[in-house]
């Protein structure tokens, strides 16, 4: 089957880009959307005409402040039901052990930093709610971080698209490196858990 990142982007549109950003800020089943290499290249896409960067940054910038919102009402309200469900491909009690560590070595700046750890950056928002930290602070850096990712990662597809000659000659190569460049947390923090793993079973 083959996977066009692309052609994905063109046919679900504003409003498709809009739910998967939201749903990979937000939900707990968003966490596998590919958030980052998905802001990159549509405004790589924008420097081509194919989008219009004027809406796709106030568009992803809302899409993750209010994905991170509900994440955080998510774990407000229903943290205790999330740990008591059983493990599945949608939801894994690791992934909320694994950002309770996160957010609880950098503190409320982690609404910041884990904006860029994918994966992570899904489940932080509902484990400040499970924590009860005020909504208040939650929304200030929830707001610096969307802006700082949301915009941040589609400017920099645009700047990049609109300075390489020839850029459509390129596309595909550029979408490439930058899903295997999002995805270069989750493989490092993967193989740390396999080399626990494996020193484990030695010991």
């Amino acid at each position: 089957m083959h996977f066009d990142l692309v052609q994905i982007i063109q046919t679900i549109g504003y409003l498709g880009l809009f739910a998967v950003i939201f749903a990979e800020s937000g939900l707990f089943f968003g966490f596998f959307f590919p958030g980052d290499s998905l802001l990159f290249t549509a405004g790589f896409l924008a420097s081509q005409g194919l989008f219009d960067e004027r809406i796709l940054i106030p568009l992803f910038v809302a899409a993750a402040i209010l994905g991170d919102s509900v994440g955080y009402w998510t774990g407000a309200k229903s943290g205790k039901w999330l740990m008591m469900r059983k493990d599945s491909f949608f939801f894994k009690k690791a992934y909320i052990k694994r950002a309770e560590h996160f957010y609880n070595t950098h503190g409320g700046k982690t609404l910041i930093l884990a904006r860029f750890v994918p994966a992570i950056r899904t489940f932080v928002p509902i484990v400040a709610g499970m924590a009860g930290m005020k909504y208040r602070k939650f929304l200030t850096y929830n707001i610096i971080g969307g802006i700082l990712w949301g915009a941040g990662l589609s400017t920099a597809g645009y700047f990049l698209g609109s300075k390489i000659p020839n850029v459509d000659t390129y596309i595909l190569p550029i979408v490439l490196l930058v899903i295997c460049l999002s995805l270069l947390p989750g493989l490092i923090h993967m193989r740390k858990d396999i080399q626990k793993v494996v020193r484990r079973i030695n010991i």
